[in-house]
């Protein structure tokens, strides 16, 4: 078996979920999904093995593309982030009533397929043709099962489509640009291209804009509350979990790599400028009155964090972001979960209009009260180990770097908790709120057992991701 045969499960799985009917269609997706992590735990342990599971296939002759997946350390650990948070999500549906159900499970999985091959493909036209497919789903999945009137929807959704592929379409160029000069798509030969200064400069910034937009950085993040906000829970659980993570997986894995000049001579305007969108974020997450849109304004405020680490262009700066990566997807499809119980129950998602949940619920009140804390770093958690290295790597760069980015956690624990108090205990509402149902409770305890069990143990995962890094930091490092 070779790393393709993922992507193959996932692509027939959206097939076979939307031919299955509207009655069977979530628990088809469901079990293809559970195979499609299966099959990736499977091939990482060939990889670990030594086994060769890496695939390569020539597609197009001239100009030369090759359909060429790559298993490595990197790729690997991102491909099992991305399967096994997809039959969470599916399964966090379940109790949802969803009219066209075949289709709207048939988008999940056909978007999972998309991401998985973003985070494999070393082709730089193929890896630019999945991150374009995993677009068109989510945008379908927002605009005919999204939250809130038809025409606020719209505006929210096109304007996160017009702009998430504006900027890609300048990373086309770049690797357009970058084949006339290689005569190659694939990243290890664009690693190795000679460019002047000027070149790279103009390569950086083009990625940074598709990248930028995605993640999103501010001022390119006006797109994300709103879409957050307005998509079902599914689909706001595919864009934070897994789809905003193709761009900082990219920063590493493209950007930097192949343009390390500019990213060494501007380290210090664009990890400022990260650092900038984790006080933004937070200070918006203060003002919220929404749910979904504070965790939202959260997610921004987190994720800065994990790109200004990586473009500190330190080793512990890399492991950190993709520790906290993967933790941060975990955290944040727990939180959003936990946002639609509460939505689905109270029929609301303004925070004055909650409270008191914890006399009434308390495994739920006890399973969200881990979420936040690991939402806020607590020790003994996953994003305590990703996000400790990430401040460590700013340290290297400028100790205050390192004290803005940690002073403004303080923050992020004020408006969580502050936010918990508010939902969770004061006066009862009226409302009645039923305790999880067994289907709930095992998605929570799934997703807190991560949490807790890499917050204790890290080491795998550190292990299996810190040879790509260096590889990769060695190509950062050359000297052009």
């Amino acid at each position: 078996m070779d790393i393709s045969f993922v992507l193959i499960i996932l692509l027939f799985g959206a097939a076979a979920t939307y031919f299955v009917g509207n009655k069977w269609a979530a628990k088809a997706a469901l079990i293809f999904s559970t195979a499609a992590f299966a099959a990736a735990i499977y091939v990482t342990c060939l990889f670990s093995q030594g086994e060769p599971v890496s695939f390569i296939q020539t597609w197009i002759e001239k100009p030369r593309v090759l359909i060429a997946f790559q298993a490595d350390g990197l790729s690997l650990i991102m491909l099992l982030l991305t399967t096994a948070l997809t039959p969470i999500i599916i399964l966090s549906t379940f109790k949802n009533t969803i009219k066209n159900s075949r289709a709207f499970y048939a988008l999940i999985m056909f978007m999972a397929f998309a991401m998985a091959g973003t985070f494999i493909s070393v082709d730089g036209f193929v890896y630019y043709i999945f991150w374009e497919l995993s677009l068109i789903p989510i945008y379908f999945i927002s605009l005919v099962w999204g939250k809130g009137d038809w025409e606020s929807r719209k505006k929210a959704v096109i304007k996160f489509f017009i702009y998430t592929f504006a900027g890609s379409l300048f990373m086309l160029v770049a690797f357009i640009y970058l084949y006339q000069r290689t005569g190659s798509f694939l990243n290890i030969h664009l690693y190795r291209a000679f460019l002047t200064p000027n070149e790279q400069f103009f390569i950086f910034l083009a990625f940074f804009l598709a990248y930028a937009i995605k993640i999103p950085i501010i001022p390119f993040h006006t797109w994300q509350a709103n879409v957050y906000q307005k998509s079902p829970t599914a689909g706001t659980m595919l864009l934070s979990g897994i789809m905003l993570k193709m761009a900082i997986y990219s920063i590493i894995r493209w950007q930097l790599p192949i343009a390390p000049k500019p990213a060494a001579d501007l380290m210090y305007i664009f990890v400022g400028l990260c650092i900038a969108g984790v006080i933004y974020g937070s200070i918006l997450a203060l003002k919220q009155t929404d749910l979904k849109k504070l965790l939202a304004y959260s997610s921004l405020a987190h994720v800065g964090l994990i790109a200004a680490g990586a473009y500190t262009l330190t080793l512990d700066g890399l492991r950190g972001a993709v520790l906290q990566m993967i933790a941060h997807g975990f955290v944040v499809v727990g939180l959003f979960y936990a946002a639609e119980i509460i939505e689905r129950r109270y029929n609301t998602g303004e925070i004055s209009e909650m409270g008191g949940i914890r006399s009434q619920s308390p495994k739920f009140t006890s399973m969200f009260m881990i979420l936040v804390l690991a939402s806020v770093a607590l020790p003994a958690t996953f994003n305590f180990v990703g996000e400790f290295e990430l401040l460590y790597s700013m340290a290297q760069t400028s100790i205050w770097f390192a004290v803005i980015a940690g002073t403004t956690i303080i923050l992020g624990a004020f408006y969580m908790l502050r936010m918990f108090q508010q939902v969770m205990l004061g006066e009862q509402n009226a409302k009645p709120f039923a305790d999880v149902t067994f289907g709930e409770g095992f998605v929570f305890v799934t997703i807190i057992a991560v949490l807790l069990f890499f917050g204790l143990y890290p080491k795998p995962i550190v292990d299996f991701i810190t040879p790509e890094l260096q590889r990769i930091l060695v190509s950062i490092n050359r000297i052009n």
